[in-house]
């Protein structure tokens, strides 16, 4: 018998700008040291701009607050 999964929340994809709001308008030089140290999801480059996978960077927030 197999129980039933909650499907994946759509991800959506968030620019440096609202990164930042997510991340209580942390500073740009340290969310690409965050990003260097692992601590957050490497971006994807599409048309010339960085946009982070929602989802990725929800699971890097809730990995750093468990530990």
């Amino acid at each position: 018998m197999t129980t039933p999964q909650t499907p994946p929340a759509k991800d959506q994809y968030i620019t440096l700008n609202q990164l930042r709001d997510k991340l209580a308008g942390r500073a740009r030089s340290s969310i690409y040291l965050d990003i260097e140290n692992d601590r957050l999801p490497k971006p994807m480059k599409l048309g010339g701009r960085l946009f982070w996978s929602e989802n990725a960077v929800n699971a890097a927030m809730a990995e750093l607050q468990a530990a």
